[in-house]
């Protein structure tokens, strides 16, 4: 039983990591981050938002169980943003702890991009 219990924290994202699960309902793009985002896993960021190729580029990224980022988040999700406004889609970020809000709303982002309480909210048109 505690091998087990071993096994399943394992996969949980440890500190200084992020792990994103990427899905899709309704025909959006849902990626489930767990983690920090910050300068040293920016590029699993950058890599999971890219919608190139995607034919209706509509991402919801669920960030409740994002435990901490700084601006290489903000940076990442605001090119994100353009990008797929640009081609016709939008991003929006569901459900953001207290203090991942709180950066959101220092600099400004949540005024930029669609941010929602909950991941239902988001998938909601």
């Amino acid at each position: 039983m505690a091998e087990g219990e071993m096994a399943d924290t394992e996969q949980l994202a440890q500190p200084g990591q992020l792990s994103v699960v990427s899905n899709t309902t309704d025909g959006i793009r849902v990626l489930t981050l767990a983690g920090e985002i910050d300068h040293d896993t920016g590029q699993t960021l950058r890599q999971a938002l890219d919608a190139s190729g995607t034919p209706h580029p509509r991402t919801v990224v669920d960030l409740s169980r994002v435990t901490f980022m700084d601006s290489t988040g903000i940076n990442i999700f605001i090119a994100a943003h353009h990008t797929l406004t640009e081609a016709g889609g939008w991003l929006r970020l569901a459900a953001p702890g207290e203090a991942v809000m709180r950066t959101l709303q220092i600099v400004g982002v949540d005024s930029v991009i669609d941010c929602r309480e909950t991941l239902r909210q988001a998938l909601t048109t």
